[in-house]
């Protein structure tokens, strides 16, 4: 596979928004917000530039991984810090070819290296589990309004930096925005049609699976 993983660059910005609104587009919700989080978390303070990185073929872009700091926040309110990936997207003609999954292995190892000590996601087990995600539950991480979910994946990068953690998973604040300034950034891009997807039902389905 004739890919090249490097970091993300300043000029690459507005294609890699691109990229995103391309892959999320109808896939979880109708239309998506995925490529305006991308868009804010590199001005917030939770962005993790190393670990930024595109995936270019032939000397196009099609695919990227974004990184960002969040917390295990415990029930005496003390924070232990983790770090997040996502978006993490790769252009509808270019799935399945193993660039998303290499985007992944190569952060992860980067992490590691790095001395960062855990993961905490949000994404589908049955496609996470293989990097060695496991189930929030596991760890005694909840979500932010202290539930377990089957969506909340955790994977420690040190064996045992977890170990009588537990907590609730606070990510960047840069996930909430608001939706006037989304609306007015998505119109900048070429106009696309809203639908309702399989897809989206599996994923309301998935999210729904809180306990």
């Amino acid at each position: 596979m004739d890919v090249i993983i490097r970091n993300e660059r300043e000029g690459d910005y507005r294609a890699v928004e691109g990229v995103v609104r391309e892959a999320f587009w109808n896939l979880y919700v109708p239309g998506c917000a995925e490529h305006f989080i991308v868009h804010n978390l590199r001005k917030s303070v939770d962005f993790i530039p190393e670990l930024d990185f595109v995936a270019e073929k032939e000397g196009q872009i099609v695919g990227q991984i974004v990184y960002s700091r969040g917390v295990i926040r415990d029930k005496e309110d003390g924070d232990n810090k983790v770090i997040s990936f996502g978006p993490v997207s790769v252009l509808p003609a270019f799935q399945k070819q193993g660039i998303g999954s290499s985007l992944i292995t190569h952060t992860i190892n980067l992490a590691r290296d790095m001395g960062f000590l855990a993961l905490c996601i949000y994404g589908d087990p049955r496609y996470y589990s293989r990097f060695g995600f496991r189930c929030g539950e596991k760890y005694e991480v909840k979500t932010a309004d202290d539930k377990y979910a089957v969506a909340l994946l955790v994977l420690e990068l040190k064996q045992g930096s977890l170990g009588g953690t537990g907590g609730r998973f606070i990510e960047s604040a840069s996930f909430s925005f608001d939706p006037d300034k989304f609306a007015e950034y998505d119109a900048s891009f070429p106009f696309k049609e809203k639908a309702e997807m399989d897809s989206q039902r599996e994923f309301r389905l998935l999210s729904s699976l809180r306990y």
